[in-house]
């Protein structure tokens, strides 16, 4: 089974005045449909936009494995297990809140940032807190979240390729750039689709080049 779920259907977020705009896939904050709590163990799938020198003050997350992948723009990342980075397009950032971090994130460029985040639930509370970045993740290297039963695919498929979507309990794709098919539904860019149980699925890429984020789900 598919289900699309189309960018402009999001709930919107964020602080225009601080300029934080955000674009929320699932329930979130004040945000509450009991019908769209979580898909699997995925918890949020947020798409931020902030303006040059806005960003999060610190904040603190426990028991959420959280992973960001930036669409554009630079992401200054500072945590109180004392890690401190800049996230670029194409980089994996993971931060494994464990049983307790807190964070900064910010857009300390001049450029505008867009990156989306997604929360995941681990299948064991607690442990300790670590953060990893991956710089310019392949396509043929997928990022293995075993905490949470979980593998993150990147695929860049060119216009009429065909890219295969792993059997699993659940997926979950995300358009990044681009327009495909997938499953007789066109999806173009923020558009997702959530998928239980399929097997032998593809996505193609229409009308030029495409960069999808696929999640496959143990449950």
């Amino acid at each position: 089974m598919i289900s699309v779920h189309r960018s402009d259907g999001r709930y919107r977020g964020g602080d225009e005045a601080a300029g934080i705009v955000t674009r929320h896939a699932l329930s979130f904050g004040p945000h509450y449909d009991p019908d769209n709590l979580r898909f699997g163990p995925i918890l949020a799938c947020n798409e931020e936009h902030l303006a040059p020198g806005a960003g999060f003050e610190e904040h603190p997350h426990s028991h959420t494995e959280i992973v960001t992948w930036v669409v554009e723009g630079e992401l200054t990342h500072r945590d109180s297990a004392g890690h401190s980075t800049v996230v670029r397009a194409g980089d994996v950032a993971h931060l494994s809140a464990a049983s307790g971090v807190r964070h900064v994130e910010r857009n300390d460029g001049t450029a505008p940032l867009t990156f989306l985040q997604m929360w995941l639930a681990p299948l064991e509370p607690g442990g300790a807190p670590s953060y990893t970045v991956v710089p310019g993740i392949a396509d043929s290297t997928p990022y293995a979240l075993p905490g949470a039963g979980a593998m993150l695919h990147v695929r860049r498929p060119a216009e009429g390729e065909r890219t295969a979507v792993p059997d699993a309990a659940r997926g979950y794709l995300h358009v990044v750039r681009g327009r495909v098919a997938l499953g007789g539904e066109e999806l173009g860019p923020g558009d997702a689709a959530r998928i239980t149980g399929a097997e032998g699925l593809e996505a193609v890429a229409l009308a030029g080049p495409a960069e999808l984020l696929v999640w496959e789900l143990a449950g």
